[in-house]
């Protein structure tokens, strides 16, 4: 690991909790950003409040997030036994490949990582929000490039929120172990807080018992995070927020030769001002190293050969943001910043093995860096009407391509390829208005254009899932989206609130993996895919056209607690060329009904619980809609009962009917699930 993994620890080591002075009562410290703006009644937003957070029964947050409709992962499973490169956020059906689609924020901070795109899910620990915003749709200028899908925004929790001290341990089936502490007070005249949280266990079997052979095993992960925060007043009206963060994550894909690890670090800084003038300037650095085997398994599933050996993808993200918010009238907000982003890695991998041996190395990689400025404008008409607009401009960089690839045996070079560099300008915009025709509803239409630049796994990192082998494309060009939503919002009275959504967008330049080929043969940059596999390659569609409806409901009465949402989305494939035969088919890994329904009961000092339901639909594992995954019914529970002063024992099962929930099918129809069944009993503590 290197040592720039410890920066975001030392970044906060400096202040001692609880011995610094209480903040004034002039002085507020609240670890938030600005305020969201008026013309957020606008667009489609769903919030999941800190009760929800702190309650579900997988204590995952990307399972948390399906209470939100039409969010999705590429693939079913979680990050316990996923691929982690398949682990990208989106919403809407824009999926197709394993890249997020959405803009994830914490804090104000991007959080994909910046190599893949997908999200490092095991560093975000629920305990530690207090509040995610999902903006389903695209084009949020303010927040930066890449909310194609839409924005998930990731606050922490407050001083408020936090115990003084608080601690968990639960133990669950196949031998799991969850554990979770952390300690947070007064520091220098404001708040700071330090956590840890460690998860291990033996996992289950990937595969379904009626497609496994001698080789397949249990799939045992080890997931281990630290965070620590401090936010500071300086002055009145202005309060420093200091974020660090070391993540390491170990899994095993249940056959030899398919351990991945990913080692990461974040630190940020945030000053937020709070005056006649509002204004925020955030600044971040990511380091990642990521490592996964890949192996081939015969048809017999009795033995399991190397076939790839990515040892070290080493990546790192930067960037500044900054918006200021100049007073200009009563009802009148406007927004004006800009932003830069930087992106640099590689992958490090083996290939070609015979005997057991690799007899090939590659090394590929660049770096992407995009710059952009942006203005957005909200109007309050009236009580009963809301105008908003905004447009952003964007610069962007994909340069330093390289491909090398060499003989271990001799040393002479194979390839020896610079990609040309390459740049653009885009222009994004999106508008939209809110109307009160009565206190209890409010419709709202919006229109937005996004774009999102090709990550570096997609343009140099080729990878495998079984027998099938994906090829990366260094000349990738930035996917586009247009689009337009209209709904409704009908809240009769505070406690119930009632939504519904239309929406159409098209994603033109759509990256997704197209078939080219099947085994057995030797195709570039892969090698050798055995026969039943399939190799494909990442390739910009002309479009993926996605239309649908959302709808969300939230009842809350005295104690209980009713949310429900669903989704259905009719998306299509529109291509041409090498990927003619996708036109009209449905984009991989894109079911078409989605639905979740989570009952609750508790008060802050009683006992607490929850059921939820949850229900996919099913949908095409490949590009070919050749192989179907089943669809699935969940059901998810979970029960706190305090018992001491400030002790409690909880209860939870994770797909408590063991339902099987398929999450890929590689070739020869072997086909992989997602967590069945699992049970945890638990003890935790919070000061009161």
């Amino acid at each position: 690991m290197r040592t720039t993994f410890l920066a975001p620890l030392f970044l906060l080591t400096a202040p001692a909790f609880a011995q610094g002075t209480v903040p004034s009562p002039d002085i507020v410290v609240t670890g938030m950003g600005l305020a969201a703006p008026i013309g957020d009644a606008a667009y489609d937003v769903v919030t999941i409040d800190r009760t929800r957070l702190t309650g579900s029964a997988s204590g995952r947050l990307e399972d948390i997030l399906r209470d939100a409709a039409g969010f999705q992962q590429f693939r079913r499973s979680d990050s316990r036994s996923a691929q982690p490169t398949s682990q990208g956020a989106t919403l809407r059906g824009l999926g197709g490949n394993a890249s997020s689609r959405a803009l994830i924020l914490l804090d104000g901070v991007p959080q994909v990582d910046p190599f893949g795109g997908w999200v490092n899910w095991p560093a975000f620990d629920p305990a530690r929000l207090g509040l995610v915003r999902i903006t389903r749709g695209g084009g949020s200028g303010v927040n930066g490039p890449g909310a194609i899908a839409g924005t998930i925004e990731l606050m922490s929790a407050g001083p408020a929120a936090l115990a003084p001290v608080w601690g968990s341990v639960a133990y669950g089936s196949r031998d799991s172990i969850e554990a979770d502490a952390g300690v947070s007070g007064a520091i220098g005249g404001g708040f700071g807080s330090i956590s840890a949280g460690y998860s291990r266990g033996d996992g289950f079997i990937p595969i379904v018992r009626e497609d496994r052979g001698p080789i397949d095993t249990n799939s045992p992960y080890e997931q281990a995070n630290v965070a620590a925060r401090a936010i500071l007043p300086i002055g009145a009206e202005t309060e420093l927020q200091a974020n660090g963060l070391v993540i390491i994550d170990h899994r095993t894909r249940g056959v030899p030769f398919t351990d991945n690890q990913n080692l990461g670090a974040d630190a940020s800084l945030r000053l937020v001002g709070r005056g006649r003038w509002g204004w925020e300037a955030v600044t971040w650095l990511q380091v990642r190293e990521f490592q996964s085997g890949f192996s081939s398994v015969n048809a017999a599933r009795t033995t399991s050969t190397a076939t790839l050996d990515q040892y070290n993808v080493p990546a790192t993200g930067i960037g500044g943001r900054f918006e200021v918010r100049p007073p200009i009238a009563d009802g009148i907000e406007l927004r004006l910043g800009g932003d830069v982003r930087q992106t640099t890695g590689q992958t490090k991998e083996l290939y070609t093995f015979v005997a057991g041996l690799p007899t090939r190395r590659r090394e590929a990689g660049g770096r992407t860096r995009t710059l952009g400025a942006f203005a957005d404008a909200s109007l309050e008409v009236s009580d009963a009407l809301t105008l908003t607009g905004g447009g952003r401009i964007d610069r962007w960089w994909i340069d330093d391509g390289f491909l090398r690839e060499t003989a271990l045996a001799t040393q002479a070079p194979l390839t020896n390829t610079a990609f040309a560099n390459r740049q653009g300008w885009e222009p994004t915009g999106r508008a939209g208005l809110a109307l009160k025709p009565t206190g209890a509803v409010t419709l709202r239409a919006a229109g937005y254009l996004g774009w999102r630049l090709p990550t570096l796994n997609e343009l140099y990192r080729p990878y495998r899932v079984g027998t099938d082998a994906v090829g990366a494309n260094a000349g990738l060009a930035p996917e586009r989206l247009k689009g337009v939503d209209a709904g409704i919002e009908f809240r009769p009275v505070t406690n119930v609130r009632f939504g519904g959504t239309l929406f159409w967008n098209k994603l033109d330049n759509a990256i997704a993996n197209v078939t080219l080929g099947t085994g057995p043969g030797t195709f570039p940059a892969v090698g050798f895919v055995a026969a039943g596999g399939s190799y494909r390659q990442r390739q910009n569609l002309d479009s993926i056209r996605s239309r649908g409806a959302e709808l969300d409901a939230a009842v809350d009465i005295a104690a209980w607690r009713l949310s429900a949402s669903y989704s259905y989305t009719d998306a299509q494939v529109r291509a041409a060329g090498a990927a003619m035969s996708l036109d009209g088919l449905r984009p991989a890994q894109t079911p078409k009904h989605q639905a979740s329904a989570t009952i609750g009961y508790g008060r802050s000092e009683s006992a607490q619980g929850s059921l939820t339901v949850r229900y996919l639909a099913d949908q095409y594992e490949d590009d070919q809609n050749v192989r179907v995954l089943d669809d699935a019914v969940t059901l998810d529970a979970a029960f706190v009962v305090p018992v001491a002063a400030g002790f409690s024992i909880e209860v939870r099962g994770e797909n408590v009917t063991n339902t099987r929930v398929e999450a890929g099918i590689s070739g020869g129809d072997i086909v992989e699930r997602a967590t069945p069944r699992t049970l945890w009993l638990g003890l935790r503590y919070a000061a009161r």
